[in-house]
């Protein structure tokens, strides 16, 4: 049995601990076939035999910045049906100043609403809010999503600015609270897959420290996505 290639990038703003959480992961990756290759930075992208060797790239790199021949090189392996998928700013607040980057994986990081702000110290934690992730209808069905009921996580809620090319398996809600601008609540993708050429994208936005990956829940999204992201031909 040809064993599949994982291609696991990791880097950028260490406040979303990359190394650690990547490392989560690679377990469950050589447990399901796959020879793993870890690299800490987007050079590998610009690899063209590499890139078509692998079936899989999952990315951990929040913010920081790619070369256009490093994109050029994902997007087109992506095309040519090598999965990508990732988690949190791993992927969804990657590469801010790349508007093709973007267009690749459909959503993009705004904000992180915040508690009131007189409960605010000055820490990671002014950004946690208790929140509910919710299963679409059509995530009801989906190999990524399937058998998970509606989950509670007290963490960063991302706010989500995306296209209608997504497939929506999962949403969260912020409410408008008087301290904020918006007048209504806001429904945002948190879990999403995308068909790019012959390959398939996911992306889940929960994440943001290692507790939030270990929530059952959120590990079981993000491993089945691995699985289902993998090249199929």
């Amino acid at each position: 049995m040809t064993r599949k290639k994982a291609l696991v990038v990791r880097g950028g703003w260490e406040g979303h601990q990359p190394v650690e959480a990547t490392k989560l992961f690679l377990p469950f990756l050589q447990s399901n076939g796959y020879t793993v290759r870890v690299e800490e930075s987007t050079d590998v992208y610009a690899d063209t035999d590499e890139m078509a060797a692998t079936d899989l790239v999952v990315q951990c790199i929040t913010m920081s910045e790619i070369a256009p021949e490093q994109l050029a090189g994902l997007s087109a392996a992506v095309v040519a049906g090598t999965g990508f998928t990732g988690w949190h700013g791993g992927i969804a607040d990657s590469f801010r100043a790349s508007s093709d980057y973007l267009h690749l994986v459909g959503g993009q990081f705004a904000t992180h609403p915040g508690k009131e702000p007189c409960e605010r110290r000055g820490e990671a934690e002014d950004n946690y809010l208790p929140h509910t992730i919710n299963i679409t209808e059509s995530g009801r069905d989906h190999p990524v999503t399937a058998g998970i009921e509606d989950f509670e996580l007290d963490t960063e809620q991302y706010w989500v600015l995306h296209d209608d090319l997504i497939d929506v398996l999962a949403t969260t809600t912020h409410p408008a609270r008087p301290w904020q601008p918006w007048h209504r609540p806001v429904r945002s993708p948190a879990v999403w897959t995308r068909q790019w050429g012959a390959g398939r994208i996911v992306v889940t936005t929960p994440g943001h420290s290692l507790d939030v990956l270990e929530n059952p829940n959120v590990r079981t999204i993000v491993e089945r996505g691995m699985l289902w992201a993998t090249r199929t031909a």
